[in-house]
């Protein structure tokens, strides 16, 4: 089970971009770092709508917002639809997983904290900075 917590101080849509690009992220682990690489939707019935294969590369449907959104990890990038990260720190502690980022959108670049929980090897669940809110992430398998 991961959490991910993301703080923004700048407007609203950007903080929202940011937050769902990176939150699109993070990884955590036990004995081992919980691995994080892969396809993350919101809704695991809907991952054919939020990802596709294209050349080769997963990457965002036209439309994949609609369908609840999600991120990519690759490594120490984090991809959103709006918003692209590169972790620049890493904390596990069981299966909970601290991250600083570092991202950007095309009209800004800021740092952003992460908080996730692993809950299964398909699932993490990411806690916003707001009491009780909660969003689950599921892997996808994307053609």
């Amino acid at each position: 089970m991961v959490k991910l917590v993301c703080k923004a101080t700048e407007s609203a849509p950007i903080a929202l971009a940011i937050s769902l690009v990176c939150a699109s992220l993070v990884l955590g682990g036990q004995a081992e770092a919980f691995d994080l690489n892969g396809a993350w939707a919101s809704d695991a019935d809907n991952c054919g709508r939020v990802f596709d294969r294209k050349g080769g590369r997963v990457d965002f449907t036209e439309m994949s917002d609609v369908y609840g959104g999600g991120f990519i990890v690759d490594g120490d990038q984090i991809a959103g639809k709006y918003a692209r990260c590169r972790i620049k720190i890493r904390k596990d502690n069981g299966p909970n997983v601290d991250l600083i980022a570092s991202c950007a959108t095309d009209i800004m670049l800021q740092n952003v904290h992460f908080s996730l929980r692993q809950i299964d090897s398909n699932t993490v669940l990411r806690l916003l900075p707001m009491d009780g809110m909660e969003i689950k992430y599921f892997r996808c398998q994307v053609q």
